[in-house]
């Protein structure tokens, strides 16, 4: 992963905040830029079409234009884009797991971090 020569470093952007929810959006079908801003509503529209611009570069969505009046576009997920809804499961499967460990960890080290707690000795 650190080295520069790892293929995973430049396959996928999975720091893009928003692409694994659009991954979600899409997986029963195509959708509309409308039909997503429903589901996104915290995304601007700008920052969705940003996104959607980046996935599809990547080759995760297609983006169809219909000739039609008034203009329709549809995003759709791609055999590869699809192919990450595993994996996205497993990390789905994995956060409900631990989601208690992870939560008391937190709660732990914000009770270290609070004014007046005493530092463990080192």
């Amino acid at each position: 992963m650190f080295d520069p020569e790892c293929p995973n470093r430049a396959l996928i952007r999975f720091d893009a905040k928003w692409a694994w929810l659009i991954i979600r959006c899409l997986e029963g079908g195509p959708r509309r830029f409308s039909e997503l801003r429903v589901p996104l509503a915290r995304v601007t529209p700008k920052v969705l079409s940003e996104s959607l611009r980046a996935m599809e570069r990547d080759g995760l969505i297609t983006r169809t234009a219909y000739p039609e009046n008034p203009p329709r576009v549809e995003y759709a997920l791609t055999d590869l884009g699809r192919s990450l809804l595993g994996p996205m499961d497993a990390a789905c499967e994995w956060g409900r797991r631990h989601l208690g460990q992870l939560l008391d960890a937190r709660e732990a080290y914000e009770r270290r971090r609070a004014p007046g707690a005493s530092e463990p000795a080192g």
